[in-house]
């Protein structure tokens, strides 16, 4: 196989990498990383220098902004701690399928509604000394927030992963192209 096709096949998982930085059921700088793998393991880490660092940093921020913005916009809306953590097991359950029977998506519309849920019960349980409106209220605010946040965090994973691409394409395009 030529390098010019390994190369377009890199830069096609790379993207698809990309996309999976904002959907949650494709991995995505998972993928990007592994193309990176392929691409300098075949070339004998040709010009693997400052953009090969710039690229593991990048992803590394993205893995954390997932997190950090989940949390920032759980805290916006007043979310407790009982709700973080309800979010993270909701996304456990969800995504073992522990959730009740989906009549539908299994494990990807668990990753997508069992931090919601999470979030609402985890903050329902907290609030146990309000009345019952206030408290339903209170855990969808957090509920929402989380929703939020997650989705906010999504966006700048992939415009972060998109970047590394980006890197990636300018760091080699003219020894390839």
């Amino acid at each position: 196989m030529s390098f010019t096709v390994l190369y377009w096949i890199v830069i096609a998982v790379m993207l698809v990498g990309v996309v999976g930085a904002v959907l949650p059921a494709i991995p995505g700088p998972s993928l990007i990383l592994v193309a990176l793998a392929v691409w300098y393991g075949a070339t004998g880490f040709a010009g693997a220098g400052w953009a090969l660092v710039a690229i593991f940093g990048i992803l590394i921020l993205s893995a954390a902004v997932e997190y950090l913005a989940t949390y920032w916009g759980a805290k916006q809306l007043g979310a407790s701690k009982w709700a973080q953590y309800g979010a993270i097991a909701g996304l456990a359950l969800g995504f073992f399928g522990l959730l009740p029977a989906l009549p539908f998506g299994g494990p990807l519309v668990g990753i997508l509604v069992g931090p919601v849920f999470g979030a609402f019960a985890g903050e329902f349980l907290y609030r146990k000394d309000l009345a019952m409106s206030d408290r339903v209220q209170r855990s969808a605010k957090a509920a929402s927030g989380v929703v939020i946040g997650s989705v906010i965090g999504n966006l700048i994973e992939g415009l972060l992963a998109l970047l590394a691409v980006i890197i990636f394409v300018f760091n080699t395009w003219p020894p390839v192209g």
